[in-house]
Parts: C-alpha cells; structure tokens; sequence
C-alpha cells in the first residue's frame, strides 16, 4: 500500500492581502520617518480596528448566506444612543445597560431577518429601510445632543488596557490552545483517512502562529497592554470562528449561500437559519456599540455621519468574503478591518486630504472583489 504524499496547502488570497498590508505598512513607515510603525500608534490602530472588526464578522455571517446589510451603522449607533439614554438619563448600571443594547441588538436583527427569510423581501430594501429608521431613532432618542458621560465601569470597555502580565499569560493560553487543537484535528483526520498536511507543515504553522502571537503581545504591552477592545474582538472571532466551522448551524448559512436550492433539499430550515443570521448581526452591532460609545465616553446622533457598514463589508470582502456568497472566513474580517484602519490612520499622520482615503478605500475594495472573481475563475 502507497503512502499518500502530502502536498502543502496554500490560501493564495490570503496570503496575498498579507503582503498587501505589509506593503502598505512599510510605505507609510517610510513616507512618515518610522511614526507608523511605532508602538503607541501601532496600538491604537488595532484598538480602531477592533470595532470595525466586531461589525465585519456579522457581516461576513450575512454575507456568506447570499445577504447584505446595509443598516449595520445606523443599527450600532441606534443602539448606542439607547445605552446613553439609559445610563445618562436613566441612572441605569453598567450590566444592565449593556444587557439593554445587546437585547435591542437581537431584537432589531429579528425583525431584519425576519422580513427577509418569512416574508421574501429583498436584504438590500430591507435593511436600507432599517438603515433609514435607525438614522431617524438616533434623532429621536438624542434630541439632537449628545448624551454624556457614562460611568467608569462602561468606559472601561473602550479605553483601557490589560496588565502586561495577562497580556503574556493570554498569549501562553491561545498558543497552547493553538497546538491542542491543531493535534486534535490531525489526529481525527488521521482516524478518517483525509489527513492532508504533512508533520513538517503542521508544526510549521504552529511556529508561525505562535511567532505572531508573541509578537503582538510584546508590541501592544510596549506600551500600555493589551487594548481591552483588542480582547473583545479576539473573544468574538474566537466564537463565531468555532460557530461557523464548527456546527451544524454554520455549515449550514455556508450550504445557503452556495446554492439554496439545494440547501432546502437537503433539509435545511432555510428561513430559521436565515434569521438567526441577522440577530447575531443585530447581537455584534451591539457589542461594536459598546466600544465605540465607551471610547467617546457618550452617545451621539453623529455617528450617523460615519459610513461604519460600508466599513463592516469591505472588511469581509477584503478578509475573503465573496459577495455571491457561500465562501468566506470570520477570522478574515480581522485582516480587511486592519487593512482598512491602516489606510486611514497613515494617511492621517502624512495630513493627506480625507477625500484620498474613500478613493484608495474603494480601490482596495474593487481589487479585492476582482481577485475573488479571477481566483474562481482559475478554480473552474
């Protein structure tokens, strides 16, 4: 009996908006005398990115099953306003007030995906409407002011920082973790007879994995620690990473977005799992609004000004989403949110004009989709 060679795997995609961002960074450390790239900034950068990154990973969920949300902006500022008023105004605690947003956020991607998945109306006119009611509740919660400030324990949420110590001991737990998992999955696919990575290769990416690791621990505790925002969206992508690849539940939105048709066939209650989709939307818009209103220390009407969902799918697309749906990774919105924030941030400190950030943006975006588009045109 021959032994079947392992032959390596590569994410092509991937590992090409890798080098995109390592190209980007190293231009804009060069074009602004090495300040990009020093730990203060490299710190808040993530901390940026995290928010926008909570907002992806809902995005590429929606994405995946054939969908789009066009209200998830408007839906975290909504939810933001409702938390200050209830702090602020209401003298409600921190627990409780977070508990209301994360609720509003569920209950607001019910009835989203509700309409879509029941009633057959189209995601794109569904959640512009929603984007519309949101953008009109932000004026009607906040009268038009911001609603200032909250108590230190929901600042807390979106300004401070973990102990170098936890940093280090965070770093130690994910790595092990790391290895635990990868001899699991080895070890079953061995049992199965589909094992398809050499020893070499697993340990290879276990290296790398935890060089990586190590690597941002000792840059973020340079300076202040671990960004507790930072820790929220390593949770969040940790979850949702085991909910999609893990369970039934997520292999099933992948079956929707890769043929419906044949998703109801197969037994699966198309429309149940359409609308889950949208409340964990709804769920992680909340937790986004937690961030972005603990870092401003209020809830503001303003927020509507920000194009924060454009934000959200170009982070999923970028990290390999593919907009027809069926492909994509939740740990992937990570990597177009940091790409994102990284375009932004160093053209801020070069004083460029705003305008070259959406154009730039939008170019990154169409290049991403292309590639998508050519990658599966080669794959045919």
């Amino acid at each position: 009996m021959t032994k079947k060679k392992l032959t390596p795997k590569i994410d092509v995609r991937t590992l090409t908006m890798i080098v995109v961002l390592v190209v980007i960074w190293v231009a804009f450390a060069a074009a602004t005398g090495g300040k990009f790239i020093t730990t203060r900034n490299i710190s808040n950068l993530i901390r940026q990115a995290a928010f926008t990154s909570i907002m992806g990973v809902g995005m590429t969920l929606v994405i995946v099953t054939g969908g789009i949300d066009l209200s998830a902006g408007m839906t975290m500022g909504l939810i933001g306003c409702v938390m200050a008023a209830c702090q602020v105004w209401g003298g409600l605690s921190t627990p409780v007030t977070i508990l209301v947003g994360l609720v509003l956020g569920c209950i607001i991607g019910a009835i989203e995906g509700s309409i879509i998945a029941y009633v057959g109306i189209a995601p794109f006119i569904v959640t512009l409407g929603a984007q519309l009611i949101c953008r009109g509740g932000m004026l009607a919660v906040t009268k038009g002011q911001t609603i200032a400030p909250f108590e230190k324990s929901y600042v807390f949420w979106g300004t401070e920082y973990l102990l170098p110590i936890w940093g280090w001991l965070v770093a130690a737990v994910a790595i092990v973790a790391m290895v635990l998992l990868k001899i699991n999955q080895r070890r079953a696919k061995r049992k199965h007879g589909s094992l398809d990575e050499s020893e070499f290769e697993a340990v290879a990416r276990c290296a790398a994995f935890a060089f990586l690791v190590l690597l941002a621990v000792g840059i973020l505790n340079n300076f202040q620690g671990i960004p507790i925002p930072v820790m929220v969206m390593v949770i969040v992508v940790v979850i949702f990473t085991f909910i999609s690849q893990r369970t039934t539940f997520g292999r099933s939105i992948y079956a929707i977005g890769g043929n419906i048709s044949a998703a109801k066939y197969a037994g699966i209650n198309v429309k149940k799992n359409l609308t889950l989709v949208y409340i964990l939307n709804g769920l992680l818009c909340a937790v986004a609004a937690v961030i972005y209103t603990a870092r401003l220390n209020g809830g503001t009407a303003t927020a509507a000004n920000g194009s924060y969902e454009l934000d959200a799918i170009a982070s999923a697309v970028i990290g390999g989403t593919s907009m027809t749906g069926g492909v994509g990774k939740v740990s992937g919105a990570i990597l177009g949110a940091v790409m994102m924030m990284s375009i932004d941030n160093g053209m801020s400190m070069m004083n460029m004009d705003s305008y070259w950030q959406f154009i730039i943006k939008g170019l990154i975006l169409v290049a991403a989709v292309w590639f998508d588009t050519q990658t599966k045109k080669a794959g045919k």
